[in-house]
């Protein structure tokens, strides 16, 4: 089974295929031959998510899915949300986003927050939607070098690790975007 995934960015196509299982064959845009970068104008996950996926099944007529994902700050009112890779301006630089953000934090006593994934899956010409969360808490100092985007401030609860501490095998035990992709897993098993 082949399903296009509807980004460009290499490190959720990593995360995705590190939880793929045999059968399914994820390809990228890139794989694809498509050479687009797909506008995210709405303020919600879903229809940003939505927006990519139709994108490229109007373009292709497969069967694919993107994702849309925000950092949920509970103090700030759920910022960045919707806007997290471009919460510092449209550059999409994520240590500007990371240093807007805790400079936002400062002083603050919580700290609580949450990354929130949608799945939008155009399967057989029918939209479905997965949602995926990980709750945890956003320190004051960054850690780690792996992963990306706010990973070195982000502490998964039940873990004392960021998640650019974390070895992918260790981030999918606690991983939004892993969640809602075995959501849709669990789908495309019961659809086959």
């Amino acid at each position: 089974m082949i399903l296009i995934f509807a980004t460009n960015n290499q490190h959720k196509v990593d995360e995705i295929k590190s939880v793929v299982t045999n059968g399914i064959d994820i390809v990228t845009l890139k794989d694809a031959g498509i050479d687009i970068d797909i506008p995210e104008p709405h303020d919600t996950l879903e229809a940003n998510a939505t927006e990519k996926s139709s994108t490229i099944h109007k373009m292709t007529q497969q069967n694919c899915f993107s994702e849309d994902t925000g950092l949920e700050v509970f103090s700030l009112n759920g910022e960045p949300g919707v806007k997290s890779a471009r919460y510092a301006g449209e550059g999409r630089d994520f240590q500007a986003n990371i240093d807007k953000l805790l400079v936002n934090l400062a002083g603050d006593t919580d700290r609580s927050a949450q990354f929130r994934t949608v799945i939008s899956l155009i399967w057989n010409n029918k939209e479905y939607l997965f949602e995926g969360i990980c709750k945890g808490h956003i320190i004051s100092e960054q850690k780690g070098g792996k992963g990306f985007g706010y990973d070195p401030v982000f502490v998964p609860e039940g873990s004392d690790k960021t998640f650019a501490e974390m070895t992918m095998e260790e981030k999918n035990k606690y991983s939004h975007r892993r969640k809602a992709m075995d959501k849709l897993l669990a789908f495309l098993k019961e659809s086959i």
